[in-house]
């Protein structure tokens, strides 16, 4: 398999692979935002665990279950159709755990101290998830799959085919 060092993208297979990544995130915010407010509002999950004292409001369990839940659909179609990533499952996924073991406590830590003192979940949510679609695409491209872009066999395939 040939690795990204030598398989040069095009300018518009750069500018696909941006926008499939901003689509997929998007896809993943719209699981996120529906899972959380599902948890936090229709079932109140947060009044049941009584984990407020650890997480600082009835808010940050909802917002890490929609998380959790949304790196798991995006890091699934980012790796097979934007990434077209043949690199090693685990090691690929262990690194984007990695990252998320920074931006979890972080973004949690953040969320909690924003809704506190007033700001509209929602406000918080969106824009943390701006945040999370620069910093994750950059970890992505420049990290886990910096020498595996185009791998897999539709990578291969397409690369061939912008040869010809």
């Amino acid at each position: 398999m040939e690795d990204n060092k030598t398989a040069n993208l095009s300018k518009r297979q750069q500018n696909l692979l941006k926008l499939k990544f901003f689509l997929f995130s998007v896809s993943a915010g719209v699981i996120q935002l529906i899972s959380t407010t599902l948890l936090n509002t229709v079932f109140s999950l947060d009044q049941y665990t009584r984990l407020d004292e650890w997480l600082g409001n009835d808010y940050g369990l909802s917002y890490f279950i929609g998380l959790v839940l949304s790196v798991l659909w995006n890091f699934t179609l980012n790796r097979r159709f934007t990434f077209k990533s043949a690199a090693n499952l685990p090691v690929a996924m262990l690194k984007i755990f990695g990252f998320y073991c920074v931006f979890a406590p972080l973004s949690i830590w953040w969320t909690v101290a924003l809704t506190e003192i007033g700001v509209h979940w929602l406000i918080v949510q969106l824009g943390t998830m701006l945040v999370n679609l620069t910093t994750e695409y950059l970890f992505c491209r420049f990290v886990v799959y910096r020498n595996s872009i185009y791998t897999n066999k539709a990578g291969q395939k397409e690369l061939k085919d912008s040869r010809e």
